[in-house]
């Protein structure tokens, strides 16, 4: 069953983590059960900012060779902060 079904939330990132062009954000989320119980979770977003041929700057989810060890740093520093928090692995989506 699905936790999740209805979220609403318009704040900004809790959290971003950066290496380079490599960024980690943590975003906390308000849910609803089916039940109608709210709860709250995390989820950790990973990016990778680049400027196209015309200079403007966009992000990509896929990563080069060369991106993969500021990925993990990244992620590692989310994991630490959101372990530090409080949190419980069950409140947190990697998307």
């Amino acid at each position: 069953m699905n936790d999740i079904p209805h979220v609403a939330d318009t704040r900004g990132p809790e959290k971003k983590f950066r290496a380079g062009a490599i960024a980690a954000t943590v975003w906390k989320n308000d849910g609803q059960r089916a039940t109608g119980e709210a709860f709250s979770f995390h989820t950790v977003s990973l990016d990778r900012r680049y400027k196209d041929k015309a200079g403007t700057w966009k992000s990509a989810n896929s990563l080069r060779l060369q991106d993969l060890p500021k990925a993990a740093l990244v992620l590692q520093e989310a994991y630490r902060y959101l372990a530090l928090s409080g949190v419980q692995a069950d409140e947190v989506v990697v998307e």
